[in-house]
């Protein structure tokens, strides 16, 4: 399981050709890329911060995390730092199993984790003025969804 934190852009073809390059068990790969978007217009960049070495173990625990629960034969998170303009890809996630259902909900746990819990603070810089991005109701109720998921199960 692979989780890179990096400031350069990276080529979203590219990665999942290599990832898929070595796969020999799955017959599903899902990606997910998410993009910077400018919801009000005037959104000039967001800039991304983090702490190199938490953040790194946090999307590496992450990733791991989704292996195990959905059987996965790889994952990889790809997650990007530092100023970003609208319409740049912000994070990639590549999930690969041996059927679907279990690769999109692979792919699906990491970006709710990813969205929730990964140790990035977000600031959107528009005409001068500059905005913290909180954290998201929809968001955690998706995060809580799969501890009452787990939870049911082991019940």
């Amino acid at each position: 399981m692979s989780a890179r934190v990096q400031e350069a852009a990276f080529d979203f073809a590219a990665e999942v050709t290599a990832f898929q390059s070595t796969l020999t068990r799955s017959g599903a790969v899902v990606s997910f890329t998410g993009v910077v978007r400018d919801d009000t217009g005037s959104l000039d960049h967001m800039f991304i911060e983090h702490y190199p070495g938490m953040t790194h173990a946090a999307l590496q625990k992450f990733a791991d995390q989704a292996v195990e629960k959905f059987g996965l034969e790889k994952a990889l998170v790809i997650h990007r730092y530092g100023r970003l303009q609208p319409g740049e890809a912000i994070m990639m996630v590549a999930t690969a199993a041996a059927h679907r259902k279990d690769a999109f909900a692979g792919a699906d746990y990491l970006m709710d984790y990813l969205k929730s819990r990964a140790p990035f603070w977000k600031k959107e810089l528009s005409k001068g003025s500059a905005t913290w991005v909180a954290a998201k109701d929809q968001d955690e109720a998706a995060l809580a969804a799969w501890s009452s998921e787990s939870a049911a199960k082991e019940s």
